[in-house]
């Protein structure tokens, strides 16, 4: 990338806004999921909800090590080292792997028993059982796709990766509603049906995914050519030992799955405390969720393509110009947030008439959405610095001390008192719970100005 705002627009338009589209095609599956299954009845929606956390648990793994992958290959390829690049991959695809398989095993074997973590309604209990057992096998093949999935955004092919993840999610929405309500003559098999949907386009998104990794792209010089090249995906090096790397690799992706892992448990532990409020409580907070999912994707798809701008600037050496794309991209997080946070606010009531929810559920909705859209004002900074440019200079470590201080020793005590002691309405322990992204942003902005996060990482 050039100095100039045009090279910076034009790359913003090649690397972002896929990533947007991508974020926005993975909610809308999730929203459909919710939208179906709420037609069948409001248990069933309650239920995918909460089994959808292993899921979500799963991609906090998923999001740390690919994250990892992601800092260390956008450098590289910013550099014009495609070799390198070749030797990150086979590590990742081995760790990529038993991680999925792990979770497979656990949630295919011992549904019942993730499912009494997230919630004692038996009803619930049930229902979401039946629809794990079923998803499992959708985990271990989710873990290897993203990593073909990374190699694509990381080397200019963000607009490949975007097309991939949408028509699985296309795939998958189609599937839903033909087994869910057993159209065209198939199986009316319901929430299974939702389950058997996701499997079938996690398999075609990772046969896709690995076509299109093995496919021509072009390689940035030093010399601001570019040079047509091929990355190998080699399975036969999975257990090549690589000692460097390796160690780079983790000194960056270390504290980056600390950082997931210590944002997501604690983000579970409010689904489950909310999952001890009630049914009612647990529909709008689903509800929510999804709505968050769908307005956020600007947002979600601008702090990950920040991650890649800003290492492919760093991997070629040009800190003052880094310094200006990462100026640049936090400012367009700032306005990204004030209109999705806004528009949430204003879609609040309409949304609410939408959902299929009781009287109850509906009340509780409509404080969640409006508290929410403050949340996201705030979150889309978050997202874009701590883990878009931070990373991308390997400043990883700061956003896990961020989590542990604003949810561990904030939210998530403040979220039980509220819920077990203080016995607050639904809607406030909402509130209260999701402080953490308002509460970092002061220590955030005082490291963003250390510029901590202007080095290279790559290696001669």
């Amino acid at each position: 990338m050039n100095s100039s705002r045009d090279d910076f627009y034009k790359e913003l338009s090649s690397t972002v806004f896929p990533l947007v589209i991508q974020a926005f095609m993975l909610a809308l599956v999730s929203a459909t999921d919710a939208v179906m299954l709420g037609l069948v009845d409001q248990t069933s929606m309650s239920s995918v909800s909460l089994g959808g956390q292993v899921q979500f648990v799963l991609n906090l793994f998923v999001l740390g090590i690919t994250g990892g992958l992601s800092i260390l290959t956008s450098q590289y390829w910013g550099k014009g080292d495609r070799h390198t690049v070749e030797r990150l991959i086979p590590r990742n695809l081995l760790y990529m792997l038993v991680v999925g398989l792990l979770f497979t095993a656990f949630s295919g074997l011992a549904p019942e028993a993730v499912m009494r973590i997230l919630t004692n309604d038996e009803v619930l209990v049930a229902h979401g059982s039946a629809y794990l057992q079923s998803v499992s096998l959708s985990y271990v093949l989710c873990a290897v796709s993203q990593v073909y999935l990374t190699v694509l955004k990381t080397t200019g092919r963000a607009g490949v990766a975007s097309r991939i993840s949408s028509f699985a999610v296309a795939l998958n929405i189609v599937c839903n509603a033909v087994l869910i309500f057993g159209l065209f003559g198939a199986p009316k098999l319901g929430i299974v049906g939702a389950a058997v949907a996701t499997v079938i386009a996690r398999t075609v998104e990772l046969i896709w995914s690995v076509l299109a990794a093995a496919r021509e792209t072009e390689l940035p010089l030093p010399d601001g050519e570019r040079k047509a090249v091929t990355v190998r995906v080699r399975w036969d090096r999975l257990f090549a030992p690589e000692p460097e790397l390796t160690r780079d690799f983790w000194k960056y992706t270390g504290p980056l799955l600390a950082a997931s892992l210590v944002w997501g448990i604690a983000y579970t532990l409010y689904s489950v405390i909310m999952g001890h409020l009630g049914g009612d409580a647990v529909a709008a907070h689903s509800v929510t969720g999804i709505a968050r999912s769908l307005i956020a994707c600007m947002t979600r798809g601008l702090g990950n393509g920040a991650g890649i701008m800003v290492g492919h600037v760093l991997g070629t050496g040009n800190l003052a110009l880094a310094r200006r794309v990462g100026g640049r991209l936090t400012r367009l997080a700032m306005a990204a947030g004030v209109v999705t946070g806004v528009l949430l606010m204003l879609l609040s009531p309409l949304i609410v008439h939408l959902a299929p929810l009781t009287e109850t559920a509906a009340s509780y909705l409509q404080g969640m959405l409006l508290f929410c859209g403050i949340n996201l004002m705030f979150q889309s900074v978050n997202h874009t610095v701590l883990d878009g440019v931070f990373c991308a200079g390997g400043d990883s470590a700061f956003d896990m001390y961020g989590n542990i201080g604003a949810m561990w020793c904030f939210s998530v005590p403040l979220g039980f008192l509220a819920a077990f002691v203080w016995k607050l309405s639904p809607v406030a322990v909402y509130c209260i719970m999701n402080l953490d992204e308002i509460v970092k942003i002061p220590a955030v902005y005082l490291r963003y100005k250390k510029y901590i996060w202007l080095q290279d990482l790559t290696r001669n």
